[in-house]
């Protein structure tokens, strides 16, 4: 795959250098090498780049800009949930669980 061809495919996918990167489990600086020819993609990277392609640019995780926590306070979901957390000690447990693998979102950026 050429230096153009994967600037082509960052077009088509509507993502940045950091963002493919991340897609293919990467750093930013091996795709900016792969685009200015400096380096070449193995086969293995090629044919995951294509099947990228072929996803289209939902195949690329982004990461939020940032939540409005206004709107967020003000979706019912969020209050339905709230309400059967309040309600359930076991949902609570569970839920405690899982929430120690995300980070706080106060303590990010």
């Amino acid at each position: 795959m050429s230096p153009d061809e994967i600037k082509e495919l960052r077009k088509s996918l509507s993502c940045t250098a950091k963002e493919l990167a991340a897609a293919l489990g990467l750093e930013q600086k091996t795709v900016m090498a792969w685009e200015q020819g400096e380096l070449f993609p193995t086969k293995q990277f090629v044919d995951r780049m294509n099947a990228l392609r072929e996803k289209g640019p939902s195949a690329i995780p982004r990461k939020s800009k940032g939540t409005n926590p206004i709107k967020t306070l003000a979706d019912p979901q969020l209050w339905e949930l709230f309400r059967k957390l309040a309600a359930h000690k076991k949902l609570r447990d569970d839920v405690a669980k899982l929430a120690a693998n995300y980070s706080d979102p106060s303590e990010e950026d």
